[in-house]
């Protein structure tokens, strides 16, 4: 298995703040990303969710490591009970009004050497989450209410 990170980049047509709201308020993160029962942006902060897949729970272990307001945030990502630990990092870049989103999550390879930790399962995880699901929830926050 390959060492290389998961880099994912979309640019969202919403302004910075929007997008980084999005990321880091945990009423809007659980619109679009994960059901999360808490979270907030500080280093140190725990949190985690059960995401159901296939008949199979998988429960995330995360701990925020890095936090620059509007700018990038980070954490651990790992599952209960298994081997293996991770990182995820999301930067934004102020492109206009629009922002460019750049995730890059590293040590997918730690996980076990099963199907179920397969490079491209997160690989398209993510880029539905940043690429779709990020992307749609900031642009309809977006426009203006008629």
């Amino acid at each position: 298995m390959t060492s290389e990170p998961i880099v994912i980049e979309r640019t969202l047509h919403a302004p910075v703040a929007r997008v980084w709201k999005a990321l880091s308020d945990v009423d809007q993160m659980r619109q679009w990303y994960f059901d999360l029962k808490e979270f907030k942006p500080e280093v140190g902060f725990q949190f985690e969710f059960i995401v159901e897949h296939e008949g199979t729970s998988y429960h995330h272990l995360c701990r925020v490591t890095e936090v620059v307001p509007q700018q990038k945030i980070a954490y651990t990502w790992r599952y209960k009970d298994e081997p293996g630990d991770s990182l995820v990092a999301i930067e934004l870049f102020p492109e206009d009004d629009k922002t460019r989103v750049k995730l890059t999550h590293t040590g997918i390879e730690t996980f076990p050497k099963t199907p179920a930790y397969a490079r491209k399962n997160f690989e398209s995880g993510w880029t539905t989450l940043i690429g779709s699901e990020l992307n749609q929830f900031v642009e309809n926050k977006s426009k203006p209410k008629s």
